[in-house]
């Protein structure tokens, strides 16, 4: 069995895997090079070789025990034809949204489109370095999340638009449209050879108490349920949320990722599943002292619970290797 997932089935558990949201990303010199040839990011996502080769490329210069595929949570709009643009410096920028036209998509339509993502998971399933070895994560946006970005048109950042609300019909029939999708999105990856699916509700602190079980609850707890259908776990990250101990019990998912907010010592005690991530990854960004303190503080407060070692958001972008390599080894080597 591969590390995280015997982790998250806590089976002959010792040591704390561990894998980085965003690995595969800026902060890597190799990745940089091929950014600089490819600016468009969607265009790079649909690139199958391009891709593969930037999946792996964590994966040849760490010890890490799982690959995320190299792709968006915002390719999911873009499969039911919302234009989606990334702006340097700025963010995703999305089009107008037109809900007749989404209605007309059908699965055939929508998985020919996104059918370079299907194939980067089939292609790197059969890879040598990660067949049978580490796990291969494949990802959704939470439908909450997806919401957002569709209706916002952009990062939320700290607020909705004014008019968020304003047309409720409107936000029933596009969450009903995005649970059929994602579910979609999620079996043409698990298919592919994804074993183990992130749900990222990354705008999850946005809900009001009052609306979270409309808007988080319920339309990632029917995502959970469905991806446990294929026998394989699942992890979800509701960044930012108000009460992770609520959400585990209400969603039920195999693990659960926790921000940079989290008390450690305080969340060990009121969630009874795997336990995912946490450091800040500012933390990254100071010395090996700085990293070794605050890494050897998560990984003996959870020592005796199953916990993967990951961060409480994304690897920065001018976060150096070196420091990366020296986290990698530092949890490799913990007893």
């Amino acid at each position: 069995m591969t590390p995280v997932q015997q982790c998250i089935n806590n089976k002959d558990y010792k040591n704390s895997p561990i894998w980085l949201m965003r690995q595969a990303g800026r902060y890597l010199p190799e990745f940089r090079k091929i950014r600089i040839d490819n600016p468009d990011f969607i265009k790079l996502c649909l690139n199958e070789n391009l891709s593969a080769e930037i999946t792996l490329q964590p994966i040849k210069r760490f010890d890490m025990d799982a690959a995320i595929i190299f792709s968006d949570i915002l390719m999911l709009p873009y499969g039911l034809n919302q234009k989606v643009e990334f702006k340097k410096n700025f963010g995703p920028i999305l089009g107008e949204l037109d809900i007749n036209k989404i209605n007309k998509i059908d699965n055939e339509y929508f998985t020919n489109k996104l059918k370079p993502i299907y194939g980067l998971l089939k292609n790197l399933a059969k890879n040598e370095i990660i067949k049978n070895k580490k796990d291969l994560i494949g990802f959704v946006g939470a439908p909450w999340t997806i919401l957002v970005y569709m209706i916002n048109r952009q990062s939320p950042k700290l607020k909705l638009t004014d008019n968020f609300f304003k047309d409720k019909d409107l936000l029933d029939k596009i969450l009903i449209k995005l649970e059929e999708f994602l579910k979609l999105h999620i079996k043409n990856q698990i298919q592919n050879g994804a074993t183990i699916i992130q749900i990222f509700d990354s705008w999850a602190g946005l809900v009001k108490e009052g609306d979270t079980e409309k808007y988080i609850y319920r339309p990632t707890s029917n995502l959970v349920e469905y991806i446990k259908s294929f026998n394989i776990p699942v992890i979800c990250f509701p960044r930012n949320i108000k009460n992770y101990k609520k959400f585990v019990e209400e969603v039920k998912p195999n693990a659960i990722n926790i921000d940079y907010n989290v008390d450690p010592k305080k969340i060990i005690y009121e969630i009874d599943i795997p336990i995912q991530g946490g450091l800040d990854p500012k933390i990254l960004l100071t010395d090996t002292n700085n990293v070794k303190k605050f890494v050897l503080e998560y990984l003996n407060i959870f020592k005796d619970h199953p916990y993967i070692f990951n961060l409480g958001h994304g690897v920065l972008p001018n976060t150096k290797p070196e420091i990366v390599d020296y986290l990698v080894k530092l949890v490799k080597d913990f007893k």
